[in-house]
């Protein structure tokens, strides 16, 4: 699951959700789609977390070559 793209994994969130919102999926099913459904909301939280740092680091580097620039 680690390798699926962030909207991907989005879609699918929002495909679970409607068929257990919709009474689609039988009890048998429902643990196995919550599980999923965890581990794709878990995926996507790592995934905003890495592009949070990632943005974060760019604009420091921005901001640290532009100091050097005015020195």
């Amino acid at each position: 699951m680690s390798e699926m793209k962030y909207s991907k994994a989005l879609k699918r969130l929002d495909e679970i959700i409607q068929r257990i919102e919709n009474e689609e999926v039988d009890v048998d099913e429902l643990s196995d789609r919550v599980k999923e459904a965890v581990g794709l909301i878990k995926m996507c939280k790592s995934k905003i977390d890495k592009a949070e740092m990632e943005v974060k680091q760019a604009v420091k580097d921005f901001d640290s070559e532009n100091e050097e620039e005015r020195d």
